[in-house]
C-alpha cells in the first residue's frame, strides 16, 4: 500500500534525524575516503571507486548492520487499536508511568517534535522526616507525590513513604511544542527552543494517614540550561524550597536529570543562554516596576476621591504560596473545561466540593492570607476562599460570562471573596464559591420613602471593595460600599474607579512573559463512581451491623428498600448543582409501595465530601435522627442504606448517603 506524501516526508525526517543523531555521514565519508585511498595505492590511481567496493567497505567497518540494528520498526497494530501520535497532555495514571532513559519506547510521541525528558532520581535532606514513624501493621503511612506542570502538560509520580531521602523514582516526558510540527516538518533547534521561557513548575504534596493533603514546597524549574550541554543532558540537584511563612527555609533537595531527546544537533554556549535569562529577567522586572509605580498613582488617586476609601478593601497586590507580590489580575485567566464540565452551575458545584482550608500560621495573629497558585491549588484539593472565588471565575469566563472576583465583607464583618456575573441588562448575580450558591442583586434606593417595600438580601455580604479578572479591576467609590445599596455600572466613572486596561495588560497579557506558570488544564477523574458507591455501602453495612451488636440489636438489611433510596440520592445532587429538584413524586410513590400498611419508614440524607466510611458513619450519628435509624427496636425492624458517589473533575467527590428503616407500629 502506498503512502501518502506527508508521510513520506515525516518517515525521510525520521530517518534524517536518526542517522545524524549516530553520526553515520561522516563514518560514511571516512570509509570512503580510504577506500578511496586504498584503491589508489593498489592500483596506482589508475582504477575507480564503485558502489559495490564502497558498500563493501562498509559492511566490513559494520557501519551497515549498526545502522540496521539501530533503524528497527516494531509492526504497526492494528487500526483500531493503534496509538496517537500525540502524547498526552493531562496527567498520567500512577500505574503508567514512564521509569526508564528510554521514554520514546514507552510513550505515544510525536517523532517530529522534540521532548523534554526530566527524570527524578531520588530526594534527599528532607529533614523534618528524619524520624518519621513506622505506620502501624496494615495501615497506610503518610506519603509524597509529585506533580509536574509544563506548557499545559500535567504529570503526577505515584505516592512513596515519606522519609528523609524519599526514593523518587519518576520520569516525565514534556513536549517542547506547543502547536503545529514546525514549519516544513523541521525539528525546532536548540535557538528555538531557547525563546520558551516557560519554566517546569513543581509542587510536591504530602498526603498523612488520614488522606488530608499538605502543600510542601512550589519550585519553578528553568530547564534551559541542557541547551548547552554537549551531551544533551545535565544532571542537577534542585532545592526545594516551603510555602508561605517558610518560603525562606528549605525542604528537601531532588537528584534531576534533563535530556533533550533527540539530541539537538548544536548546543548553545552558556554564555547565550546566561544572556537569554538575564534579559527576560530584566524586562519582566521593568514591567513589575512600571505598574507599581502606575498603581501607587492610581491609589493615591483613589484616595482624593473620598476619605472613606482608605478604609475599603481594594487589593491590588496578593501574595502566592512562594510568598511572591503579583497583581490579582495575574491569577485570573478565562479556563475551559472541554468535556469535563457541561454549564456553569456545574462548574460552580464542582468548586464548593473542593475542600475550604484557610492559610495555617505558627502561633497566633491574624488570619494569614495566601493566594496560591491554580496549580498548587488544585494537586493539593483544597484551599481558601480567595483559591476557591479565582478558579470559578476563570471557569465562569471560560463559559462566556462576564464574571469577576469580588473582594467583600461577610455580615459578620469577615473579609471575605466571592465571584460576580453582570447579565446582558446589567442585573449582577454573586455566586459564593465555598457552597455553589447563587444570589441574584436586588439593590435598595435609599432616597425611596418609609412607605415603599424594600426586598430583602438573600446574600451573606455586606460590603463591596473592589472586583476584577484578568483584564480589567475596578475599585468601589460609590459613597457608601454596602452591598445592598451598591450599584454595579462599571462604566459609570462616578461610582467605580477603574485601572488603565494597558497597565494590567503589560503584567497580564497573552503575549508577556509569563509571571508564573502557564494555567493548567483540568484533569478527569480516575474515580469509578459505581465501585466507590458499593465498597462504601458494604463498609458502611458492617459498622451499623457491628454498631447495632454492642447494642444487642441483631441486623436485617432490605436490598429492595435500599435501592429504592437511590432516586432520591439522585435528585439532591441534582438540587445542588441546578437549583431544581425533580423525581420527588415517583420516589414518594415508590417508598408508600414498598412500606406495608402499618409500618413507618423513616430516612436521614447527608453529604460528605471524602471517602472514608468510618468518618462518614462517626458523623451521621452525630444526628439524633439518623442515631434513632440506627439503633430503631420495635418489630419487623428493616434497615436500608444506599451510597451513590458523585465524580467531578480533580478527584472531587461528592458523597451522598441515605440510611433509612421501617418497622411495624405498636400504638
Amino acid at each position: 500500500m502506498a503512502l501518502p506524501p506527508e508521510k513520506i516526508s515525516e518517515l525521510r525526517q525520521i530517518i534524517h534525524n536518526k542517522l545524524t543523531q549516530m553520526d553515520v555521514h561522516s563514518r560514511i565519508r571516512d570509509a570512503v575516503s580510504e577506500t578511496m585511498e586504498e584503491s589508489r595505492v593498489s592500483e596506482r590511481g589508475g582504477g575507480a571507486v564503485g558502489e559495490e567496493q564502497v558498500l563493501e567497505s562498509l559492511r566490513q567497518r559494520g557501519i551497515i548492520d549498526e545502522i540496521l540494528s539501530e533503524m528497527s520498526f516494531e509492526e504497526e497494530p492494528p487500526r483500531d487499536v493503534r496509538r496517537p501520535t500525540k502524547p498526552a497532555t493531562h496527567f498520567v495514571d500512577r500505574e503508567d508511568r514512564i521509569k526508564t532513559s528510554t521514554p520514546a519506547k514507552k510513550a505515544a510521541i510525536d517523532p517530529t517534535r522534540r521532548h523534554l525528558y526530566l527524570q527524578v532520581k531520588g530526594g534527599k535532606a528532607f529533614l523534618e522526616h528524619l524520624q518519621e514513624p513506622e505506620p502501624l501493621p496494615g495501615q497506610v503511612g503518610p506519603t509524597f507525590t509529585l506533580h509536574v506542570l509544563f506548557r499545559g502538560q500535567r504529570f503526577r509520580s505515584k505516592p512513596v513513604p515519606c522519609a528523609c531521602d524519599p526514593d523518587i523514582q519518576e520520569g516525565f516526558l514534556l513536549e517542547l511544542h506547543s502547536k503545529g510540527s514546525g514549519e516544513a516538518a523541521q525539528m525546532a533547534d536548540s535557538t528555538s527552543l531557547l525563546s520558551l521561557c516557560d519554566p517546569v513548575h513543581m509542587v510536591l504534596i504530602k498526603t498523612d494517614v488520614a488522606g488530608d493533603t499538605a502543600l510542601l514546597t512550589s519550585h519553578y524549574l528553568e530547564w534551559r540550561h541542557v541547551l548547552a550541554a554537549q551531551d544533551g543532558y545535565t544532571n542537577t540537584a534542585v532545592e526545594l524550597m516551603g510555602v508561605g511563612t517558610e518560603s525562606k527555609v528549605p525542604v528537601g533537595v531532588l537528584d534531576i536529570r534533563l535530556e533533550i531527546l533527540p539530541h539537538p544537533v548544536h548546543t548553545l554556549a552558556p554564555d547565550v543562554i546566561t544572556t537569554q535569562l538575564n534579559l527576560e529577567q530584566s524586562r519582566r522586572a521593568e514591567r513589575e516596576r512600571l505598574f507599581l509605580v502606575y498603581a501607587k498613582q492610581w491609589w493615591r488617586e483613589f484616595l482624593q476621591i473620598r476619605g472613606t476609601n482608605s478604609s475599603r478593601l481594594v487589593k491590588i497586590f496578593a501574595q502566592d504560596e512562594n510568598a511572591t507580590n503579583r497583581p490579582v489580575c495575574s491569577f485570573v485567566r478565562p479556563l475551559q473545561a472541554g468535556r469535563l464540565l457541561d454549564t456553569p452551575r456545574q462548574a460552580a458545584r464542582f468548586i464548593s466540593l473542593l475542600t475550604y482550608e484557610k492559610a495555617s500560621t505558627v502561633g497566633g495573629g491574624p488570619r494569614a492570607e495566601q493566594w496560591c497558585t491554580m496549580h498548587a491549588f488544585l494537586c493539593r484539593n483544597k484551599g481558601d476562599c480567595e483559591d476557591h472565588s479565582v478558579l470559578l471565575c476563570s471557569l465562569l469566563l471560560g463559559f462566556g460570562l462576564d464574571a469577576y472576583v469580588c473582594v467583600s465583607t461577610k455580615t459578620n464583618n469577615t473579609a471575605h471573596t466571592g465571584v460576580l456575573t453582570l447579565g446582558m441588562d446589567g442585573e449582577a448575580t454573586f455566586w459564593e464559591s465555598l457552597t455553589g450558591h447563587r444570589y441574584s442583586h436586588q439593590p435598595i434606593n435609599p432616597d425611596d420613602p418609609p412607605a415603599v417595600e424594600q426586598p430583602r438580601p438573600q446574600y451573606p455580604y455586606r460590603s463591596v471593595g473592589c472586583v476584577f479578572n484578568h483584564q480589567v479591576f475596578y475599585a468601589n467609590s460609590q459613597p457608601t460600599d454596602a452591598v445592598e445599596v451598591c450599584h454595579f455600572n462599571f462604566t459609570d466613572e462616578s461610582g467605580w474607579k477603574a485601572m488603565s486596561e494597558e497597565a494590567i495588560k503589560s503584567v497580564c497579557g497573552e503575549g508577556t512573559l509569563p509571571l508564573g506558570p502557564v494555567f493548567p488544564p483540568l484533569c478527569a477523574s480516575l474515580f469509578d463512581p459505581g465501585l466507590l458507591s458499593a465498597d462504601l455501602e458494604l463498609e458502611l453495612r458492617v459498622l451499623v451491623t457491628e454498631h447495632r451488636k454492642d447494642l444487642g440489636l441483631t441486623t436485617v438489611w432490605d436490598n429492595e428498600l435500599s435501592y429504592l433510596l437511590t432516586p432520591a440520592l439522585a435528585a439532591y445532587e441534582q438540587e445542588r448543582t441546578t437549583g431544581q429538584i425533580s423525581g420527588n413524586e415517583e420516589f414518594q410513590q415508590a417508598i408508600r409501595r414498598a412500606v406495608p400498611d402499618g409500618h413507618t419508614f423513616k430516612g436521614f440524607p447527608i453529604q460528605f465530601l471524602h471517602r472514608n466510611a468510618r468518618r462518614a458513619f462517626a458523623g451521621c450519628l452525630r444526628s439524633p435522627v439518623c442515631e434513632e435509624i440506627v439503633s430503631c427496636r420495635g418489630d419487623h425492624v428493616r434497615l436500608a442504606v444506599r451510597v451513590r458517589v458523585f465524580t467531578y473533575p480533580e478527584q472531587a467527590c461528592a458523597v451522598w448517603i441515605m440510611f433509612a428503616c421501617k418497622y411495624r407500629s405498636i400504638l
